[in-house]
């Protein structure tokens, strides 16, 4: 899904994949608030990425790709989220580019 456009921050839209630290996750829900079709809270509380498919990824370090068109609403998730727990990175070369590891 590599379109030629400019991404939230200027940078070049790319492929993109995101991934919450459930250690870190407080359970708000506040991501699922923005994006939910990438995110969804379990019945443990806490919010886990869902595959393409819908599938709730429980994985520890479960990583799901981030659609082109809900790439603002993933980044305003990770931006808001309370617990500084949703990764976003580049496929490419895993560098993370929106979140609490991002430079």
């Amino acid at each position: 899904m590599t379109v030629q456009q400019d991404a939230p921050g200027g940078r070049d839209a790319e492929d993109l994949e995101v991934w919450i630290d459930q250690d870190l996750c407080t359970g708000d829900g506040i991501c699922v608030q923005y994006a939910p079709e990438v995110f969804e809270l379990d019945i443990d509380g806490l919010a886990y990425v869902k595959s393409p498919e819908d599938e709730l990824l429980q994985d520890k370090g479960a990583t799901t790709p981030v659609p082109l068109p809900l790439l603002q609403d993933v980044v305003d998730s990770a931006k808001e989220c309370p617990g500084d727990c949703i990764h976003v990175r580049r496929v490419s070369d895993s560098v993370e580019v929106f979140g609490p590891d991002a430079d």
